[in-house]
């Protein structure tokens, strides 16, 4: 049967994420907030007179910091992870480039050009990792106190406290940009994305 004129064209779907891929990015969102929520329930003081208990605030916040790692370091045994951490790990000149558009606030897709992930992906996947690396290992000295000297301990304590802050804010602005980007957020909930997003988005990407 001849299809109408007015008939949309049929957008192909290209395979963005695996389903182990997708689940790693849940369980690792879902230990985040418990760390980030328990923390602000052990600092705001608002929010500790009305959630009380702040011993079982304290362990839950201990142990789903400590499984932080577990899920990243679980899919490190699926190839398709490995590839898109290599991917997230390599800059290009197009990475350059993107970067200085979005410097000079310049939002036109031919002067930000991406392959699979953009260059603030790459630096927010970069940037995060590593300050989860330095959380845990401050929490670990704020936990066990007997391995550290004081002065340590102190030091662990000031850092920890100001990068959970940085970490708020910084994932606060990577929440934003995901719910003002449905395709991207059904990307990740699905593992799927259209071809035209994809060809506008990450023109250098070869699904």
């Amino acid at each position: 049967m001849p299809l109408r004129a007015d008939t949309p064209p049929v957008t192909a779907d290209v395979r963005r994420f695996t389903t182990l891929q997708r689940w790693t990015h849940r369980t690792t969102a879902v230990l985040m907030g418990i760390c980030v929520v328990t923390a602000a329930c052990l600092y705001i003081p608002q929010l500790a007179e009305l959630v009380g208990r702040r011993a079982l605030v304290v362990t839950l916040h201990q142990w789903a910091g400590l499984a932080l790692p577990v899920p990243v370091l679980a899919a490190l045994a699926s190839r398709a992870f490995r590839a898109d951490l290599g991917r997230l790990n390599r800059f290009g000149p197009h990475d350059r480039t993107w970067l200085r558009a979005a410097l000079h606030r310049d939002k036109s897709r031919s002067s930000r050009p991406a392959a699979k992930f953009n260059a603030g992906q790459k630096l927010y996947a970069a940037w995060i990792a590593g300050a989860t690396l330095v959380m845990l290992a401050t929490g670990l000295m704020m936990w066990f106190t007997h391995l550290t000297p004081l002065l340590w301990r102190t030091s662990a304590t000031f850092v920890h406290d100001w990068l959970a802050l940085t970490i708020g804010i910084v994932l606060a602005g990577h929440i934003g940009m995901a719910l003002a980007d449905p395709e991207s957020r059904r990307g990740m909930r699905t593992g799927r994305v259209s071809s035209e997003w994809a060809d506008r988005e990450h023109p250098l990407w070869r699904p």
